[in-house]
């Protein structure tokens, strides 16, 4: 045994003569395609809800952007930063449409990776190429909660809206874990 000799980084080309690595790769691509169909399931039933029931988060995130509850325990700190406040009902339903409509392009280039990377466990389409589909549709996922974290940051919602902060921060690690482990094949 030469233990000098490095193992392939890839089953690609080398499978037929690394059976050890075929395999390694082989449960690495089921493993992110696992993790990556957990992620497109959590958005998609938000998109979902945020598509049958508006009025489960709309009403959240018009009180956010209105800066409501800021004003109502902290309006010393609110006078200072009033005019962010959105409290417009039009705008504040555009706004959130816009948020939705950026959570349906997620979910869209998630599928679209989840497709890719199901078909690369067949051997239909190149591991590399499944995965970077895949990368796509995290980064998109991660994109939408980091925007969320920046928002709500703007409109200080950590004054009055602390889990929607804490669960948009675990959103983001949880999307930047997916996109980590995606690149490690």
């Amino acid at each position: 045994m030469d233990l000098g000799r490095k193992l392939p980084q890839s089953c690609a080309t080398t499978f037929l003569h690394s059976p050890a690595c075929y395999m390694f790769d082989f449960v690495l691509l089921i493993a992110q395609t696992m993790t990556l169909s957990a992620i497109t399931a959590w958005l998609s039933i938000g998109v979902s809800d945020n598509l049958r029931y508006p009025e489960f988060n709309e009403g959240s995130t018009s009180r956010v952007i209105g800066m409501h509850g800021m004003e109502a325990e902290y309006p010393e700190e609110f006078a200072r930063v009033a005019h962010r406040a959105v409290r417009d009902r039009t705008w504040q339903l555009r706004l959130f449409r816009l948020a939705v409509s950026a959570e349906l392009i997620a979910v869209a280039l998630l599928a679209l990776g989840l497709g890719a990377m199901v078909l690369a466990i067949l051997g239909v389409t190149p591991a590399a190429t499944a995965r970077a589909f895949a990368l796509l549709g995290a980064a998109a996922f991660t994109a939408v909660w980091s925007g969320f974290l920046v928002v709500g940051n703007y409109f200080c919602y950590w004054f009055d809206a602390e889990g929607g902060q804490s669960t948009h921060f675990q959103m983001t690690l949880w999307g930047l874990a997916n996109m980590i482990f995606l690149s490690l094949g």
